[in-house]
This record gives structure tokens, sequence and C-alpha cells, in this order.
């Protein structure tokens, strides 16, 4: 069995990949936050991702489609740190004898690694940018509100659907570009190009947007400041389903295609290189 990468090699790869990622395509994050936020029966002045973008500059200006990024962008680092270096430790523990993976450990890698940023960083950074987008309020006075109004925990809202919502995401994700670099690689004979991991990612991306956006309307409505009317996790998706209609879990799926799409072949192609950049230094050697 070949021996395996050091677990910070890809944490370390992953922090530097995540704020780059972050960054690049948090405009389209701002307008499909705003569409799922927006229940039906109520109206917003746009209704789709190009609206909302032309929209929003025209009436509050180009720095306002980064509102509610300094918290998402405090979180980026330690969050793509956390994800792809577990992932990294659960493949290992899970290699046959040859050192392979079937398809169903690839996603069992994903899930445990999503769940574990969910919990450690995702919920307390999206309930923040979350309710600082609806209110319309940039970080610091966002904090404030939600501390002053809820306490400390309003900060960790939606925890539960978060890590559902996470865990599937990063499942479905890893899932799809570990088996598609396996094919384009030939089982590692051939080198990852930098172009081979951007439509990877890409392609990822598209894949655990259409599996999860449920989950993904159900969080941001957990987090927002409407959460109360809701008594659980589950019956979110009672009466959103019950109220609203099936369509309504596709809500913002567009937009947050738009985001995330370019975003995760930003972040895998930027990680493969990253990796292979540092393990090239020879800083992060090799362990049986």
């Amino acid at each position: 069995m070949p021996k395996s990468k050091n677990p910070f090699l890809a944490m370390s790869a992953g922090c530097i990949a995540g704020g780059i990622e972050a960054t690049a395509v948090w405009p389209m994050e701002f307008i499909k936050t705003q569409l799922q936020l927006n229940a039906k029966g109520a109206k917003l002045p746009y209704s789709g991702m190009i609206g909302g973008l032309t929209y929003t500059v025209r009436t509050t200006g180009f720095l306002s489609l980064y509102r509610g990024l300094a918290p998402t962008l405090c979180g980026s680092i330690p969050k793509a740190g956390i994800r792809f270096g577990l992932n990294s430790v659960i493949k290992d523990a899970l290699r046959d004898s040859e050192g392979k993976l079937s398809i169903g450990k690839n996603f069992v890698a994903g899930l445990g690694a999503g769940v574990a940023e969910a919990l450690l960083v995702v919920a307390p950074v999206e309930t923040v940018k979350t309710k600082c987008i609806e209110l319309n309020q940039p970080f610091v006075s966002g904090m404030k509100h939600i501390i002053k109004t809820e306490g400390f925990g309003g900060i960790y809202q939606g925890a539960f659907a978060t890590a559902l919502k996470q865990g599937s995401n990063q499942g479905l994700r890893f899932m799809w570009f570990n088996e598609y670099k396996r094919i384009v690689t030939n089982d590692g004979e051939k080198p990852m190009t930098p172009l081979l991991g951007l439509f990877g990612g890409m392609s990822a991306g598209c894949f655990s947007t259409m599996g999860n956006n449920p989950f993904d309307v159900v969080k941001t409505r957990m987090q927002g400041t409407q959460a109360s009317k809701y008594a659980s996790t589950i019956d979110c998706f009672k009466q959103i389903l019950t109220k609203e209609g099936v369509g309504a879990f596709y809500a913002g799926v567009v937009p947050r295609l738009g985001r995330v799409v370019p975003g995760q072949g930003i972040i895998f192609m930027s990680f493969e290189t990253i990796q292979d950049r540092l393990e090239a230094t020879g800083m992060y050697a090799k362990y049986d």
C-alpha cells in the first residue's frame, strides 16, 4: 500500500484555495441568499441573478454586493482547510489493501468532512452572513444585533440544517470529483492539469447543487430572522412543502449554480495546483 499524504498538506492547500474561491464568487452568493429568504407571496424587485446584481449595484452601490463577505471570508479559510484536510484523513482510513477507494467510500469521506466543517465553522459563519444580508447590515452591526436580540445562541441557529446541507453537499461533491479524477488521470498515471481540475470542480459543483438544493433552502430559512416560525428543521421542510410547494425547494438554484459551478471549478483547480506546488517543496513528508 502506498504511503499516505501528510494531512497538513491538504489542509494548507485547502485554506489557500478556500480564500481565493470565496472572494471570487461572493456577489452570486449574495443574490442567491436574498432569493431564498424571499418566502412565497413576498416580492423582491428582481427575480434572478442578473436582475439582482443590476438592481443592487444601481440602488446601493457595487460594494454592497460584498455585504456579508467578512464573516464568510474569515470562515472560508479554516472551513476549506478542515474540509480538504479531514477528507484526506478519512480517505486514507477507508482505503483497501491496494490503496483504492470505492465511490461509496468517497461519499462517506466527503460526508464526514462536510459535517465536521458545518459544526466547527459553517453554522456560525453562515448564520451571521444570512442575517447580515437579510437585515442589510455590515458584519459588526449585524453581529451586535444578533447578540442583543437572540444572545450568543442565535449565532448557532440552524446548525442541524447546516450539517445536513454541508454533509450531503461535500459527500456528493468529493464523490464526483474523485471519480472524475480517477478516470481522467487513469488512476494517477497521468497528471491532473489545472484545466482538468477546473472542469472537474465545475461538474462536481453542478452535480452537488442539483442533488442537495432543498437542504440549502431549509438551512437558509432556519438561519434567517424569521426562523422562529419553524418549530424544527423537519417542520421547516413540511411548511415549505405544504405552503409553497416542491418548487420552493429549488428557489435560488440558478444563482446558486452561477456561484457554485465556477466557485468549485476555482477551488478544486486551486487546491490541486497548490497541493502539488506545496508537496514539491518537501515541507510535507509522507507517512506510512
